[in-house]
This record gives structure tokens, sequence and C-alpha cells, in this order.
């Protein structure tokens, strides 16, 4: 997926195939915030930042870190989600076969809502992240701190509905509390980049 260019990836996106589908686009939206983080940090090394280089430091850093690892969670969301489709298709004409069908895509069903919930939790630091560089980043390109912080609210809220659609289907009792659990905070998460784009705003209408 990350070779492909944008107009592959797209039309990829909008065949009939099961994979890439929303999941994947969720982490390429905390791709895109990490990426937009990692350019204003870059940016902020003149006099008006000197005292917060340690700070912009580990934000870059760590920006970096989640760009890459939101790339990867793109790739393993289309692969997780692939196995969900070959679960389903398996056969189902007698007993035993149903069973080992149900096992099959319950399970397929667990591993798929892995990726989305990752991808939350990466969602969820990227907002962090742009709260901490919204204070010291260059002013310059500090409506690419905004643009972040929308980029990870979407692949939160993106991510969401697709943990929300395996949980259904999730047998084990201590999976589904457990990915429940790593969704709930997406509304929290969201009033966070409501937060960093309205001090944004105000601070470019002045």
């Amino acid at each position: 997926m990350r070779d492909q260019t944008i107009g592959d990836f797209l039309r990829s996106l909008a065949a009939r195939v099961p994979a890439p589908g929303g999941g994947a686009c969720a982490a390429l939206h905390a791709a895109q915030a990490a990426a937009l983080l990692g350019m204003v940090a870059r940016y902020s090394d003149g006099p008006k930042q000197a005292g917060h280089e340690r700070l912009i430091g580990r934000i870059l850093t760590e920006a970096d870190t989640l760009r890459e690892r939101a790339l990867e969670l793109a790739e393993e969301d289309a692969a997780a989600f692939t196995a969900v489709t070959d679960a389903y298709r398996l056969p189902k004409e007698t007993d035993q076969e149903r069973t080992a069908r149900s096992a099959a895509i319950a399970g397929a069903l667990a591993a798929a809502a892995g990726p989305p919930a990752e991808t939350v939790d990466v969602a969820r630091r990227l907002v962090e992240l742009a709260g901490e560089l919204l204070p010291v980043g260059n002013r310059n390109v500090i409506t690419d701190v905004a643009a972040a912080a929308e980029a990870a609210r979407a692949a939160a809220t993106t991510a969401r509905v697709n943990v929300e659609i395996n949980l259904g289907g999730i047998r084990d009792e201590a999976v589904r509390a457990e990915l429940a659990g790593r969704i709930a905070g997406v509304d929290a998460l969201a009033a966070d980049a409501d937060r960093v784009t309205a001090t944004v705003r105000e601070e470019i209408s002045r």
C-alpha cells in the first residue's frame, strides 16, 4: 500500500473489493496527522522557539514514529479484513463445517478489530502532541497543527466504527470488553481536537 501512488490507492479504495476500506483510511488519516506534526516541528527551529528545542525534538521523533506505525496499521487492517471475508466464504454444508466457519469468523473479527483499535490509540497520542506543539510551534505553520488535530480526529472516529462493527461477532467477552474500553474515549479525544482547532482559529483571526 505504501508504494502505491495516491491515484492507484484511491482506485483500489473505490473498487468492489474487500480491502482497503474504512479501517485503512482511518490509519492513513493518522499517518497524515503525524506527518503534519513532523513538518511543523521541523519548521520550529528559529529564535522564537529558543528554550523549547528538547520538547520540539521529542515531538518530532514521536510524530515520525507514529507516522510509520500508522502506515503499518493501514496495511494490517487491509490484510485483517481480507481474512474476515475469507472466513465468511468457508463451507457451511455440514454441522462440523458450520462450527468451524463460525469459529473462524469470530477469530477473524477479533483480529480485524485490532488495527483500528490501535489506530485510536495512535490518534489519541497525536492529538496530545498537537496540544503540546501548539504553544511553541512556528506561528507561520500553526494552521497545520489544527489540520493535524482534525486528521487525528477523523482517524479516531473512523477507526471507532470499524471496531464497533466487529464487536457483535466476537465471542470472547474479555476481548470485547478490552476493545470497547480502547474506543470509549473517542468523544473526549474529539473534544481535545476541537480545542486545538479553536485555539488556532482564534489566533489567526486576530
